[in-house]
């Protein structure tokens, strides 16, 4: 990520610093990518970082997903509303994580 998207960033979230080696969080796939930044501030939303290939990345705020694993101990879904992909429940937990 460039340093300015990384300071800007840093300016439309809570987060004291942003990483700037953000990865995608969604399983394999072929299309755009989305990295998890930071919460955004409003309940229920996050900052992402969203980019296809080696176009230019942009900044996106995208509702978090509201689905949860089935049982009363569900995990939440760790990804925005309305992804394509399965939810992060169902990868392998060693692939994606709510903390990276």
């Amino acid at each position: 990520m460039s340093l300015d998207l990384a300071r800007e960033a840093r300016e439309r979230s809570a987060a004291p610093q942003v990483d700037r080696a953000v990865q995608c969080q969604l399983s394999a796939h072929d299309g755009e990518h989305f990295g998890l930044l930071a919460d955004a501030g409003a309940y229920g939303t996050a900052l992402w970082l969203r980019w296809h290939g080696t176009d230019e990345a942009e900044l996106v705020v995208l509702p978090d997903c509201p689905v949860a694993a089935p049982g009363p101990d569900g995990e939440g879904c760790c990804l925005f509303a309305d992804h394509a992909m399965q939810h992060t429940w169902e990868d392998a937990p060693e692939e994606v994580s709510c903390t990276n």
